[in-house]
């Protein structure tokens, strides 16, 4: 018999395993893809994060289930993995975007917040008594830059993106936004690629089993679609309609 300590790196989330590897964050980054089908996309002229919600009970509301959260005016965050682990994040971001626009009266750029989630993420993998936050996250905004987009994982990494999928299925999708983006989509076209990216995995596509928020650059400022506005969403790419110039009421 193998003594335990062998396998310490299999269970300290400090020591490194001989191929390199810090198994516990690789442990995270699998419970981010049994996590719900989570999208983000950025065009010429705003951002859409857009998740599946699962009814995984029939007593269950799904109103109470969040997956794309507000942070601040300009910005939104979609989260898959754990909700718990998610939701520990997302009052971490709000609080260091209220604390940037207190110090320095200005919104805080959508990078610097995404860095500062993946800065904390990163010391949860290096410190002993803590574990890697097991849910991957979706930064998406405008800024002075323009539409922003980023992705951060369980490690801490974190990579700018056109359009990003994650949580389950996240490869096929992948694969669908891959051959059907374009830069120069509408924002009203970006809600309606993420739609039909969705509904390569979604069980039941209606407005209650989706979840979309939007960031306009005119406007800078994130809301979340009502249900009838996912409604006529949804009519329309049943309805075959990928394109159109119209732009998402606001309410």
């Amino acid at each position: 018999m193998f003594s335990p300590q062998i396998y310490g790196y299999d269970r300290a989330i400090t020591i490194f395993s001989p191929e390199g590897e810090l198994y516990q964050v690789r442990y995270a980054g699998e419970a981010v893809k049994r996590g719900w089908a989570t999208v983000g996309i950025k065009c010429v002229d705003g951002v859409v994060l857009a998740a599946e919600k699962r009814k995984v009970s029939s007593l269950i509301d799904l109103d109470s289930i969040e997956k794309v959260y507000m942070v601040d005016d300009h910005v939104g965050i979609a989260a898959s993995g754990l909700l718990s682990d998610a939701r520990v994040l997302i009052e971490y971001a709000r609080q260091e975007a209220q604390t940037h626009k207190l110090l320095y009266d200005e919104s805080i750029d959508i990078e610097l917040l995404t860095k500062r989630i993946s800065d904390l993420k990163q010391m949860h993998t290096q410190y002993g008594g803590v574990r890697p936050f097991g849910a991957a996250l979706i930064v998406g905004g405008v800024d002075k830059h323009g539409p922003r987009l980023f992705q951060t994982d369980p490690g801490g990494i974190y990579f700018g993106f056109h359009a990003v999928a994650m949580g389950a299925e996240s490869g096929r999708i992948t694969e669908f936004l891959e051959k059907e983006y374009k830069y120069d989509l509408s924002l009203n076209d970006c809600i309606k690629l993420a739609i039909r990216a969705l509904n390569l995995v979604l069980e039941a596509p209606e407005p209650d089993r989706l979840e979309i928020g939007v960031v306009d650059v005119k406007t800078r400022q994130f809301r979340k679609l009502s249900s009838d506005e996912i409604s006529k969403y949804l009519q329309e790419v049943r309805g075959g309609s990928g394109g159109g110039s119209q732009q998402p009421s606001q309410s």
